[in-house]
Formats: structure tokens, C-alpha cells, sequence
């Protein structure tokens, strides 16, 4: 087995591509699942999901603890990803489902110019379109790799086989170029199989010690959480199989290998929001060769917009070579060495995070503008259209929270008068401030943004978040946020959702159960 190299000669990746004389590149396999909160891996003391190819990774690497994404859904967390920039940086891309600038080019688009052997299975940047100015797709995380099937163990998983595919993108893989593989697993996004978790994979619903306090504490609910983590445990399973075949190959030591999600669990208030559950994310980090004194947890604040100049770096590029737009993130090398552990960085000290359009369904396409920080143990919160609904409007099925059982339940408690807290928690409106401590409060219950005692936060982390949305060049902190409601939606099938749905017409959105739709506008306001 080699050693973790040394500084000098981790040092040698960063300069310039690897001559006869230097180190080999590494290999880089980003791997990403979609939908999958934080708390839900083995690595972080979660016991009723069983990952253990990512706690492999956070063992024989690094755990960080403090990772999140800008924007809590799955093109824009994706856009941050592969550009290293903030959403409100990437124009049309800080939407869900946008025309990708062209202006904007990605990670996994310079190291293929640049000697990587670059591809992807299953889901990269989406769901969007992005092309060229000849119009040919732009493939943003690697040209595909999706021929190989197999049959999932539940309906609603995937029939690509992740793993399959990555031994044949290896098959293929020049013999001295360094490889970069994005794996986009598929799970635990819905739709889920009700009942496998218990049924296929031998769960009890006893095993979930505790359900968020926003939903209702159900055998439903509980199932249905069962069926999540069901899914989670398959996309570990296929990144447990690329690492074995890393190991047979010769290839896992000279090997980067990240495991993250693209924002939180498919269910009410997590989803497409911007609330700890939703940004706050898992991060593994492995590379035998080049990470000194592994097995550390990182408490330090990581943001997605690190991990494009993280690659560039390995990869010997700076953003002028890589012909990027300007980065916004830091890269993670810091991390690699030495034996630091906790906060390493006190500069990293916090994160910011919001959003704008995420799904369609609201009059005019309008989205919901929040932004927010996350800082010193509380997160706080801006939102801009506080008349808007912040899930999606009642009469179209509020559309930015997928279809599932638990949404189902918590509408149908509203429907019958039994119990509308959930609902209100989940799809009511909102004040224009909330401040919530997550040290004690992690599902963002107890606004405190009224509170005389906690004034003096809101308004210090309120002002730095503003300072710094001003410096990035965020158009909504310089009276232009209307702008990302006139992106047009690069879908023909959904554009317009709202006034095509009003007007009588069946339009299509598999994402929403029929049943979740309100017979007629609802004018309830936030307690």
C-alpha cells in the first residue's frame, strides 16, 4: 500500500498536469445521491439507514459535518456543484428546470479538454436544457453512460446500473489519462414503492427513534420513511461496488472520491425549502494517496461552490485554463493535510444559502425568493414575496413538494378539520424574517425572529447576508430580483402551469398525486 504523499508531492498535482517526472493526476468519482437529508448515514450515528460504503468513505477519509448546499433543489444544488458558483450568480441556472447559460461552463467540461476521461451514469445536471450555440446538448457532468440495466429490488428505483456502468466507463478509459465519473444515483427521489422498506428490506417502523415534528407521528409517516431510507441504502450499495471494483482494478488508491446528496429528503417542509433539513447535507471525502492521517471529522462550513475548484486544483487548472467564469467557492486541499480535525478554518465560518423558481404553479411562473445565512448556530431567513405560497399555490397541487404519502396525510388532516398545524407548517405563508437556533431546534420550528433577545443576531447575520448577496453581485440585492421570474421554464409541458391548469386544461405533472389538488383557492395566512 502507497503512504498518504507528502505535502511537496501533493503540492506537485496543483501546479500543472502531471508530466513524465511528477505524480499521476488523480481520478476523481463525484458521487451524488438525490434527495437525501444529512442525519440519514450510518457515518453521522444514523442507525435505521444502513450505508456502509459511506461510512467507508468518511472512515478511510474525511467526515465533514457542516456541509450545505446554496439552493435545496436538484438543478440549481447541481448548477453550484459543477460551476462553483452561488445560484444567484448563474442567471437562468438559479432556477429548476431552466435554458443553462451558455456563458457558464463546467468542472467536468474543462478536465475533458484538459486529458481527463470524463463521463456520468444516470442523473447529472437537471432537470433543465442545456445546449450550445449550435445547439447540441452540453453535457455539463460528463457524457453519459446509462446502457447497462438491471432490476431494481423495489418499483420506483432505477433500472440503470450504476456500478455496471462505471466498470464499463473504465472498460473505455484511455490507459494513461486520469479518469473524472460523476455517479447520479437515481435514490431516494420519488416515487417510492409504499411498504418495501418494511416489506423487501426488513424494517420496523420501531427502528425510527424519532419523527420530525412537522409531520404526524403515524404508521404511514413512519413507512414511508422506511421507504426513503430503503432507497438511500441502494445508491450506497452500487457506490460499495464501484469502490470494490477501484480495489480490482488497481485504481481506488490514486482516487478522489466524494459522496455528497443534492439537497434534503422528497417530503413537506424539506424539499425545495431552505431550512437545515433541506441545505444541510452528507459529504464523505476519500483519497488514499493524498489524504494525511485519515479518519478526521471536519466541523468546518462547506459550501457545494467548493467542489469545482477543488477539482481544478488536483487537476493542475486555474480558472483562466479552464476557460470558467470567475469561482466563488475555495478549494477543500487544505483539508488533506496535516491532522487538524474540528474547526480547522475559523474563516469558514459560515454559509449562504437561497433560492427562486424551483418548480412551476404559481401565477406567471413566479417563483419564491428567499435567502438566507447560516452562522454561529442559527439560521436566518429573508423571504421577499411573503403573499406567495412557499410551496406552490393550494389549486395546482402545491408543486414544489413531491407527491407521497405523508403530503397526502398532512392535506387530507386539513381537509376533514382534524388538524391543520402540519399543514401550516408545511404549506403555509410565511413572515418576511425567521431566525430559528438549529443547535437546539434543527427542524426549524421556534421562529425567534421577533424575539427582543435575539434582535441583535437577526440584525448582524441580516446585515452580513446582505453585504455579502451585494458583493456577489446577486441582482435581487440591487432591485432587479424580478428577473429571474421572466427565465422562461424550459419545459413546453409545464410552462404556464398555472393559468393552463385554471383554465381547464389536464396538465401533465407526474411529481403530484392527483388527490393533492384543492378545489379552490385557500386565503389561510401564517400564525
Amino acid at each position: 500500500m502507497m503512504r498518504p504523499l507528502p505535502l511537496l508531492a501533493l503540492l506537485l498535482f496543483v501546479t500543472a498536469p502531471a508530466a513524465a517526472d511528477e505524480p499521476p493526476r488523480p481520478n476523481i468519482l463525484f458521487c451524488i445521491a438525490d434527495d437525501a437529508s444529512q442525519p440519514h448515514f450510518g457515518a453521522y450515528g444514523c442507525d435505521w439507514v444502513n450505508t456502509p460504503a459511506f461510512d467507508r468513505v468518511a472512515r478511510e477519509g474525511l467526515l465533514f459535518t457542516n456541509a450545505w448546499t446554496p439552493n435545496a433543489k436538484c438543478a440549481p444544488s447541481r448548477a453550484c456543484i459543477l460551476t462553483g458558483r452561488n445560484t444567484w450568480q448563474l442567471e437562468e441556472a438559479c432556477n429548476h428546470q431552466p435554458f443553462f447559460p451558455q456563458k457558464f461552463r463546467s468542472y467536468a467540461q474543462a478536465l475533458d479538454e484538459h486529458g481527463y476521461f470524463v463521463g456520468r451514469t444516470a442523473k447529472g445536471w437537471a432537470p433543465g436544457v442545456a445546449k450550445d450555440a449550435s445547439g447540441r446538448p452540453r453535457h455539463l457532468a460528463g457524457k453519459p453512460f446509462n446502457q447497462k440495466q438491471t432490476k431494481p429490488p423495489a418499483n420506483g428505483m432505477s433500472r440503470i446500473d450504476y456500478a455496471g456502468n462505471f466498470e464499463v466507463f473504465l472498460d473505455q478509459k484511455p490507459e494513461d489519462a486520469p479518469f473524472c465519473f460523476w455517479y447520479g444515483g437515481l435514490e431516494p427521489h420519488r416515487r417510492y414503492e409504499y411498504g418495501s422498506g418494511a416489506a423487501k428490506a426488513g424494517k420496523k417502523i420501531d427502528d425510527i427513534p424519532e419523527v420530525p415534528a412537522f409531520w404526524p407521528d403515524t404508521e404511514t409517516v413512519r413507512n414511508d420513511m422506511l421507504d426513503y431510507a430503503f432507497e438511500i441504502e441502494y445508491f450506497d450499495q452500487h457506490l460499495g461496488r464501484m469502490l470494490a471494483a477501484l480495489e480490482q482494478r488497481g485504481q481506488l488508491e490514486n482516487t478522489i472520491v466524494v459522496v455528497t446528496s443534492d439537497n434534503g429528503m422528497p417530503f413537506p417542509r424539506v424539499k425545495g425549502q431552505e431550512y437545515a433539513l433541506s441545505n444541510h447535507l452528507p459529504l464523505a471525502i476519500m483519497w488514499p494517496a493524498g489524504i494525511e492521517n485519515p479518519g478526521r471529522t471536519i466541523d468546518d462550513f462547506i459550501n457545494f461552490i467548493d467542489f469545482a475548484p477543488t477539482f481544478l486544483e488536483l487537476a493542475g487548472l486555474d480558472v483562466e485554463s479552464a476557460g470558467m467564469q470567475p469561482i466563488t467557492g475555495s478549494s477543500l486541499t487544505e483539508y488533506f493535510r496535516g491532522n487538524a480535525e474540528g474547526i480547522v478554518n475559523k474563516q469558514r465560518d459560515h454559509v449562504l444559502i437561497g433560492k427562486e423558481r424551483h418548480d412551476v404553479g404559481r401565477p406567471q411562473d413566479q417563483g419564491y425568493p428567499i435567502r438566507g445565512i447560516v452562522k454561529d448556530g442559527y439560521l436566518y431567513l429573508r423571504n421577499f414575496e411573503t403573499q406567495r405560497w412557499p410551496a406552490g399555490d393550494p389549486i395546482t397541487g402545491y408543486l414544489n413538494c413531491d407527491g407521497s404519502p405523508t403530503k397526502t396525510l398532512i392535506l387530507q388532516l386539513r381537509r376533514d378539520g382534524k388538524d391543520d398545524s402540519y399543514w401550516q407548517q408545511s404549506f403555509g405563508k410565511r413572515p418576511a424574517e425567521e431566525l430559528y437556533d438549529i443547535r437546539t431546534d434543527r427542524v426549524c420550528l421556534h421562529n425567534l425572529a421577533n424575539s427582543d433577545e435575539h434582535r441583535e443576531i437577526r440584525e448582524r447575520l441580516s446585515r452580513q447576508m446582505m453585504e455579502e448577496l451585494k458583493a456577489q453581485g446577486d441582482p435581487r440585492m440591487h432591485g432587479a430580483g424580478h428577473i429571474f421570474d421572466q427565465y422562461p421554464v424550459a419545459s413546453e409541458r409545464t410552462a404556464n402551469y398555472y393559468e393552463r391548469f385554471t383554465s381547464g386544461e389536464k396538465v401533465p405533472a407526474g411529481w403530484v398525486n392527483l388527490s393533492d389538488y384543492e378545489a379552490e383557492p385557500i386565503e389561510a395566512e401564517s400564525k
